[in-house]
């Protein structure tokens, strides 16, 4: 069964993996090292593809120490893919988060931004309960995302 994997990269973010028939095998917060991420994702490196936020140009503010430790984990996720043959698209948050029709996250705070990403996941997963959090809502948004256009 193919699966479609989502990443919200950010080591607050998630990853969730959901199967063609539209099921959520597996919901996680973010694996916080390379060994832990490359073990994730050994689960599921026959016939799948994950959709990955493209988040490369680091958050306005962040101190040069916090871009190249987010920097340094996006790579550990990609090379995880890669050393696995796991096909992956990036994209922007923009792309995938206009699917969701909820307006433009620079009409909001972060916070509320946020606490609507997690609503609409709330919303589309409501079998999931407290799983789906601040950390693991936008991966599962991906995952949907990346499901509609691989079917």
């Amino acid at each position: 069964m193919k699966h479609v994997i989502g990443i919200d990269p950010g080591l607050n973010g998630g990853i969730a993996v959901i199967d063609e028939s539209h099921r959520v095998v597996e919901v996680v917060s973010m694996p916080q090292t390379p060994m832990d991420i490359l073990d994730f994702f050994r689960k599921y490196e026959k016939d799948s593809v994950a959709y990955m936020e493209d988040v490369g140009r680091g958050m306005p503010g962040q101190s040069s120490k916090a871009t190249a430790t987010f920097a340094r984990h996006n790579g550990h996720l990609e090379m995880a893919l890669l050393a696995l043959g796991i096909r992956t698209f990036k994209m922007t948050p923009q792309k995938w988060e206009k699917m969701y029709q909820l307006g433009k996250s620079s009409e909001y705070s972060k916070n509320e931004w946020k606490n609507r990403l997690k609503a609409k996941a709330q919303e589309l997963f409501p079998d999931l309960g407290k799983k789906v959090t601040l950390k693991t809502c936008d991966a599962l948004l991906i995952a949907l995302y990346g499901l509609r256009q691989e079917f």
